[in-house]
C-alpha cells in the first residue's frame, strides 16, 4: 500500500495501482500527484500500530490493546503520508503521529445528484461494494432507498471486525444526542427535490437520518457510525423487541375493542327484538353492565 494524504482536507489515497505522476481530483477539488513519500524516517515508537494508543518507551506490548510493538520496521514497508515514518504494512495507526490509515477509494466521475446541504456536485463512492453518492465539502452520505438496510449491516460488520476481542471491545461512537434540542433542518431530496422526512433511526437511537421514501437516505457525516455503535452496542435490537411488544400489545387491544363492539351490537340487537313482539330499549349503559357482568361470571 502506497499511501498520499491531500495537504487540503487531509484524505487518504492509495496509489499503489497508479503510476507515478499522474494526476486526480481529490473530493474536496484540490488536484493530486501520485506520488508516495520517497524519504521515509525511521520514527520512534509513540503510538500502537493495532489501535492508535500511546505507547510507552521500549515496551513490546500494547497496553490498551495487547498488541505486538515492533520497535525496528523493515526498509521499504507502509509509510505514513503525514508524517513519513515507517510502518507495518498492516498497521492500522501511525507509530509515529498515530494518525488512522483510512485510504479512501480513488473518485470517479461526478454523480448526478447535488448535495442536499451544500449544494456542490456529488461524488461516487464504493462503501463494502455498494456505490453511493458523498459530498466532497461536509462528507455527507446519500443512499439510494434500495441500498440503505445493506449500507447499515456492512457497516455494523465492518465496525464489529475492527473489535479487538470480545473482552475489549470498542463500538464506535453511539451518542447521538437529544432529538429535541437539534436544529430542526428540513432538507431536500437530490432526485425529486421534495422535502425529505426527518426520522430517529429506530425511533431510540437519537440519530435523525433525512428520507425520501421514494428515492433514498441522506446521512450526516459521522451519522453511518453513530448508527453501527447503535447496533452494535445492543440497544437497535432491544428497540426492535420493544417495538415489536407494543405492536402486539396495539394489536391484541384491537382485536379485544372489535370483540366487544360486535358482542355489544349483538346484547343490543337481542334486546330490541323478541318473539313475544317489541322488547323496551335497554340504554347502552345497562348492556355495558350487563356484558360486564358476563366477564366476571
Amino acid at each position: 500500500m502506497k499511501l498520499i494524504a491531500c495537504p487540503d482536507c487531509h484524505t487518504q489515497y492509495d496509489v499503489a495501482g497508479m503510476a507515478s505522476g499522474c494526476t486526480f481530483d481529490c473530493r474536496c477539488g484540490r488536484t493530486l500527484e501520485a506520488i508516495p513519500p520517497a524519504v521515509p524516517t525511521d520514527a520512534l515508537v509513540r503510538r500502537c500500530g493495532a489501535c492508535g494508543a500511546v505507547a510507552r518507551a521500549d515496551a513490546d506490548a500494547c497496553d490498551f490493546c495487547g498488541s505486538a510493538i515492533v520497535q525496528v520496521v523493515d526498509p521499504g514497508s507502509l509509510i505514513c503520508p503525514e508524517c513519513y515514518a515507517r510502518n507495518l504494512e498492516d498497521a492500522r495507526f501511525c507509530i509515529g503521529c498515530g494518525v488512522a490509515f483510512d485510504p479512501q477509494a480513488l473518485p470517479s466521475t461526478l454523480s448526478d445528484l447535488r448535495c442536499p446541504c451544500c449544494e456542490r456536485w456529488m461524488t461516487q463512492r464504493e462503501i463494502g461494494g455498494l456505490e453511493i453518492q458523498e459530498c466532497p465539502k461536509c462528507h455527507g452520505l446519500w443512499a439510494p432507498e434500495d441500498r440503505f438496510d445493506s449500507l447499515i449491516e456492512r457497516a455494523t460488520r465492518a465496525a464489529r471486525e475492527r473489535q479487538f476481542s470480545a473482552e475489549d471491545a470498542i463500538a464506535p461512537r453511539v451518542d447521538g444526542g437529544n432529538p429535541i434540542e437539534s436544529r430542526v433542518e428540513y432538507r431536500r431530496c437530490p432526485a425529486c427535490d421534495a422535502l425529505m422526512g426527518r426520522r430517529n433511526f429506530q425511533k431510540r437511537s437519537g440519530v435523525i437520518i433525512d428520507q425520501c421514501h421514494e428515492h433514498g437516505t441522506w446521512l450526516d457525516a459521522h451519522e453511518l457510525e453513530r448508527i453501527a455503535g447503535f447496533v452494535l452496542s445492543g440497544r437497535a435490537e432491544r428497540a426492535s423487541r420493544v417495538e415489536a411488544e407494543l405492536q402486539a400489545a396495539r394489536e391484541r387491544d384491537a382485536a379485544r375493542e372489535a370483540q366487544f363492539r360486535l358482542q355489544l351490537g349483538s346484547a343490543e340487537s337481542r334486546a330490541d327484538h323478541s318473539i313475544f313482539g317489541p322488547r323496551r330499549r335497554i340504554s347502552t349503559v345497562e348492556t355495558i353492565f350487563d356484558l360486564l357482568c358476563s366477564f366476571l361470571n
